[in-house]
């Protein structure tokens, strides 16, 4: 089992297993049988057009057993933003974690408010890729459990666990 402290990638498909996004090292933080939860900086990230960019600020990544979206917390000067992807449930093997993006997201901002990103894109492929209705029907519930997190405060989305999960990124970094 890969411990606290250990670098991992990061790569998302599209449903038609294509090449999406890759985030080169990611530190995991904690892993359990219901969570994985990571942290990076300045991290190279590819785009599927061979495109790379890094990122410009601290962040937080929490990807939870079963569901249907991850989310990034994004730590700037004037507080949190997340984004949060939805996508199939994740799969780690060898230091390396995958999943399949499926188009939306949720921009959420400092004060907890937040818009659902990208529907044009999401009705486009699931014409274009044939997404199957049930997987419509997952990506959907993905939208409303992320949306129901952010109104009850919960998991990434809960006072205090951005700030405690980075407290631990710089412990294990700086090792």
């Amino acid at each position: 089992m890969t411990s606290p402290g250990t670098p991992f990638r990061i790569e998302s498909y599209k449903h038609d297993q294509l090449f999406h996004r890759s985030w080169d090292k990611t530190i995991l933080l904690h892993r359990s049988d219901t969570v994985l939860i990571g942290g990076n900086d300045n991290v190279r990230v590819t785009e599927s057009d061979g495109r790379e960019w890094r990122t410009r600020e601290p962040a937080i990544c929490t990807f939870g057993r079963g569901q249907w979206f991850n989310t990034i917390a994004m730590i700037r000067t004037d507080g949190i933003y997340y984004y949060c992807n939805i996508g199939s449930p994740f799969l780690f093997r060898n230091d390396l974690l995958t999943y399949i993006d499926y188009d939306l997201d949720v921009k959420v901002y400092p004060d907890m408010s937040y818009n659902i990103l990208d529907k044009e894109e999401f009705a486009l492929h699931s014409r274009r890729m044939q997404y199957p209705q049930d997987v419509i029907q997952l990506v959907h519930k993905g939208v409303q459990e992320v949306v129901t997190w952010i109104q009850e405060r919960r998991g990434p989305f809960h006072p205090g666990f951005v700030e405690r999960w980075y407290e631990r990124y710089l412990q294990l970094k700086n090792q």
